[in-house]
């Protein structure tokens, strides 16, 4: 029986296009993903070799002050990618994966990024996630919108009806063929995405399948549901459309109006003018007033006194300090609304589908605003541990050669990823439910149109 309704179903030309069509999309995006890794490997390989040249370089042009090669000199993070990046490229082609900064000013650093076209950031990238969350339900649409009242229309149901005691029974075979369909679809184009990309088979790679599984029966359920309520194919496809808009348009863009308008960040532009203004006007200032707030942030260093000269290094780096703890009250109101933002769009996500696949996607593949906060995080660690090591170097008027180049590699933060099956798939498992089960009580409630 299962067979017969399979070689059925594949028998159509409209199906066989729309599983073409959805391959061909997904293969794109596997090379779009792959496009975007190596990319960043580029960038990555071309940093690892360029700060050591960059260092020994500036070191010998620069060899008499300590403190003026380190007004030049450049030290790497990376936010180190994870292979499935390639399959949800998320916020990683606009956040900069790598970090260069010199021991100066933080906050007028940590934001630089590459020049993008806005055109090119306002369509979005064709990558697996955008298969799997908005054309892969298309096509599930596309097979299920007229799979009751295809028969009613043509009168054929009545014949099914007699010959069988339970006739949602077979509306219900019908259904998982074409769910095996579409399932078989995805998991051809997880494995072509696992060889060409080399995907390692862990954990993550497992929650990506179980999530994209039960994302696709949630749209399953939503179409048994439409299904059950035994209308024309013509107001099926309507109401499954508008479903489809709804979830992956309207939805999402209310939740993240809603969130941009309940976490406002001025405090962005704040603290650009707070961390300039706290350096540039150091200028004309008093400079012992400076280097007095400087000895409070860092009581180690109070005993370098200030030289008695019309410039000094202590001075110059007490200003680029302050320019940081000047902005620090509107870093930290930044980091928390951010922070918000991403917690209020999880909580938003529980209750849309798309939205929590989407997100939940990012976050496996390291390319959300979680990752990215947390990325801003390691790059202040790592941008005041090399403070540390040179500022009592620079404050000694220590010789540039005594300093050991070599050992300055570029660095790597990797986000320690841990995932919660229960967060990661209860929301879409509960939504597949609902919609399954009301579906089925209006089954049973209309047995009777069956006869």
């Amino acid at each position: 029986m299962f067979l017969l309704l399979l070689k059925s179903f594949l028998r159509s030309r409209i199906a066989v296009a729309g599983i073409v069509i959805v391959l061909l999309a997904g293969i794109t995006g596997i090379f779009i993903g792959q496009q975007h890794i190596r990319k960043q490997q580029e960038a990555i390989a071309l940093t690892e070799h360029f700060q050591q040249e960059h260092i020994q370089r500036n070191a010998q042009f620069f060899d008499k002050e300590l403190g003026l090669l380190l007004y030049y000199l450049r030290f790497s993070l990376v936010n180190k990618l994870h292979p499935l990046n390639a399959l949800s490229i998320g916020q990683r082609d606009v956040n900069s994966s790598i970090q260069s900064l010199t021991i100066r000013n933080l906050e007028g650093q940590k934001y630089d990024t590459d020049l993008f076209n806005p055109s090119n950031l306002l369509t979005g990238n064709l990558d697996m996630g955008f298969v799997l969350i908005y054309l892969l339900p298309l096509l599930i649409i596309a097979f299920t919108y007229s799979l009751l009242s295809e028969e009613k229309e043509d009168g054929t149901w009545r014949l099914v009806a007699t010959q069988s005691k339970r006739p949602v029974n077979v509306l219900i075979r019908k259904l998982f063929v074409r769910m095996i369909t579409v399932l078989m679809v995805f998991a051809v184009l997880l494995l072509l995405a696992t060889f060409i990309l080399s995907l390692p088979v862990d954990k993550l790679y497992l929650a990506v399948i179980c999530l994209a599984f039960i994302y696709m029966l949630c749209w399953f359920g939503i179409s048994f549901w439409v299904i059950s309520l035994q209308r024309s194919s013509s107001t099926n496809a309507v109401i499954l459309l508008s479903i489809w808009i709804l979830l992956t348009v309207v939805l999402p863009g209310v939740a993240n109006n809603f969130i941009t308008s309940r976490y406002p960040v001025p405090e962005s532009m704040a603290t650009v003018v707070q961390q300039r203004e706290g350096y540039h006007e150091k200028w004309d200032m008093e400079k012992q007033p400076t280097v007095d707030r400087f000895y409070a942030h860092y009581p180690q260093f109070s005993k370098y006194p200030l030289p008695d000269k019309q410039f000094s290094w202590l001075w110059y780096y007490a200003m680029q300090q302050m320019g940081d703890d000047e902005a620090a009250v509107q870093v930290k109101q930044l980091q928390e609304k951010l922070r918000l933002r991403e917690q209020a769009s999880e909580y938003i996500g529980y209750f849309i589908p798309t939205l929590h696949t989407q997100q939940q996607l990012n976050s496996l593949a390291g390319a959300g605003l979680a990752n990215q906060l947390q990325f801003m995080d390691s790059t202040a660690r790592f941008h005041e541990r090399m403070r540390l090591y040179f500022y009592p170097k620079i404050f000694e008027d220590e010789k540039v050669k005594s300093v050991d180049w070599d050992m300055f590699k570029v660095e790597y933060f990797s986000e320690e990823k841990r995932v919660s099956w229960g967060g990661l798939l209860l929301p879409l498992l509960l939504v597949t439910l609902v919609f399954s089960v009301r579906g089925w009580m209006n089954f049973n409630k209309r047995m009777t149109a069956f006869a």
